[in-house]
């Protein structure tokens, strides 16, 4: 009875966490929050009785796709703070006063 309700309010969490990442305009807060969402899927797998699956989802799921995810942000030329309906800048023409 216990165990059911922690899988309950873990089920919970694990849908408001997944909305969060989809509506958050932060692909750094997108990124931890999917990792939140796969951690909290490794604990329910524990709770319901397969610890080897918990484990394969923790290291694979919320640890080494976060990762990979963080790896990338980091390397792409897209800022965090950036909007995807932003404009780009144009680059300045004629550098040495020549228009």
């Amino acid at each position: 009875m216990l165990i059911d309700v922690a899988i309950l309010a873990i089920g919970v969490f694990m849908i408001i966490t997944a909305i969060a990442a989809m509506a958050t305009k932060s692909l750094l807060v997108s990124i931890l929050l999917s990792g939140g969402v796969s951690l909290a899927a490794s604990v329910v797998f524990l709770l319901m009785g397969a610890p080897d699956v918990a484990m394969t989802e923790a290291a694979i799921g919320s640890g080494l796709t976060t990762v990979v995810f963080l790896y990338s942000l980091a390397r792409s030329k897209q800022h965090d703070h950036e909007d995807s309906s932003e404009s780009v800048e144009k680059p300045v023409e004629g550098i040495g006063g020549a228009v």
